[in-house]
């Protein structure tokens, strides 16, 4: 593939952040760059420039006025990265995120310089689908708080939630549901179609796979399948790491990409 294809107008809201070589982030279902990316963005600025679109529904972009198609939404992020004056990139990916990341490599090869794919999937595997169900169907009911609970005991680790205490629990379930964007049923409708499989065997450019082990959203396998399908990938574990990484774990998150992007051939700024 090319990186002829017509691309739309950047029409997203976009964090755009430090100098040097540019990584194009891309975030996960119901999430956002500072909710995903937050503990990192200060450091990785400092020598990267930094382009997070928000997925339409997050951030400040407008919520969807049809189903998402990953195939617009690989492209609606790259159009914000060569809008923000970059044409190359590597691109960071965390959940969701990955298999657009996956997909913007497949449509825009020759821009892509390498990828980033943490707590990944190429195709919901049953824990995953099960749970964009569930959260489909707690939200058509109004069951709304439910829904905050499920998210906390999915992407928590069992250890940071018994570090919180029962008498302030409620108070993390509403912080938790005031996170969520009003774009997040759309996210994980997409989630549930998303399917890279095929994507995989024709990434060309260098990747990194982050597998949390103690991920309850998406399975540490679904990580390693990735890594397993696309050649020439390196793959990390974070032995116990939930689907949000706590600080600890994304600050050895934070060591593993930074060797690996250090690693990468020299790019201009």
């Amino acid at each position: 593939m090319t990186t002829d294809l017509a691309l739309p107008t950047s029409d997203l809201d976009v964090l755009v952040r430090g100098r040097g070589p540019a990584l194009l982030l891309a975030h996960g279902a119901g999430g956002g760059i500072e909710g995903n990316f937050g503990l990192v963005l200060d450091d990785l600025a400092q020598d990267h420039t930094l382009v997070g679109p928000h997925y339409p529904g997050a951030g400040g972009s407008a919520v969807a006025l049809e189903p998402l198609a990953l195939n617009d939404l690989a492209d609606r992020l790259v159009a914000a990265a060569v809008a923000a004056g970059q044409d190359s990139f590597a691109v960071i990916g965390e959940s969701l995120g990955s298999a657009v990341a996956v997909r913007i490599a497949t449509r825009h090869p020759d821009r892509v310089r390498a990828l980033v794919l943490t707590a990944g999937f190429a195709v919901p595997d049953p824990v995953l689908a099960l749970a964009a169900q569930l959260i489909k169907s707690l939200a058509a009911a109004g069951q709304w708080d439910d829904l905050a609970r499920l998210a906390l005991v999915s992407c928590m680790s069992p250890a940071d939630l018994a570090g919180i205490d029962p008498a302030v629990l409620d108070q993390t379930v509403a912080r938790t549901l005031t996170a969520m964007p009003p774009g997040m049923l759309d996210h994980f409708d997409l989630v549930s179609r998303v399917d890279v499989r095929a994507d995989l065997a024709e990434v060309s450019a260098p990747t990194l796979v982050v597998a949390p082990t103690g991920d309850r959203l998406v399975l540490p396998e679904s990580s390693r399948r990735l890594a397993a399908g696309i050649r020439g990938a390196q793959l990390v574990e974070l032995p116990g790491a939930a689907h949000v990484l706590n600080p600890s774990d994304r600050a050895a998150w934070l060591r593993h990409v930074r060797e690996f992007l250090a690693a990468l051939p020299a790019t201009s700024a």
